[in-house]
């Protein structure tokens, strides 16, 4: 059985160690392809429909509505199956101390029984937060593994630190 690596990552405007810098690949992307060139696996982005604004605090005002409506937003594209895998890293910048909700949106579609679903976060302090608690009441029936939370600003340097999270899990 294969791994499956989910990501959603925001390029352009981010909050980065304290300052609004553009980025030309999110940290969450980086953090995916670690994973992948550690333990394998199929990469998966997940792509909003509509776009998030360029904008850092629009972007945020616009992940704050959607997390409070419990909003799902409509993504590009979803995989036919995930049948022939049993391990799902889930990987997303933690926002408002969750997974962005359209990580929701691609996970609602599947069956997650016998899953197992392992969850990393970056963020530039929040941890976290409260991902693996929603992961476990929003998908009963996947085993929930633990999670860990980067410095986004810091991925590149946590690299040694993400691949020993992922071998773990194997």
């Amino acid at each position: 059985m294969k791994n499956l690596i989910v990501y959603y990552s925001r390029r352009g405007e981010n909050y980065w160690n304290g300052e609004i810098k553009n980025l030309t690949k999110g940290n969450a992307e980086t953090a995916a392809e670690l994973i992948q060139q550690t333990v394998g696996g199929d990469l998966f982005q997940v792509e909003t429909v509509k776009p998030y604004a360029e904008n850092y605090k629009e972007c945020c005002a616009e992940a704050r509505s959607e997390l409070d409506g419990n909003v799902r937003p409509a993504i590009r594209d979803f995989l036919d199956s995930i049948d022939d895998y049993v391990t799902i890293f889930l990987v997303y910048p933690c926002w408002f101390s969750t997974l962005p909700m359209c990580m929701f949106t691609f996970l609602d579609r599947y069956d997650l029984t016998g899953k197992k679903l392992a969850p990393l976060c970056s963020n530039e302090g929040s941890g976290m937060g409260k991902s693996e608690r929603d992961l476990h009441a929003h998908y009963p029936a996947a085993t929930i593994l633990p999670g860990l939370a980067i410095i986004g600003h810091r991925t590149l340097e946590n690299a040694d630190r993400i691949a020993d999270w992922a071998k773990k899990l194997q």
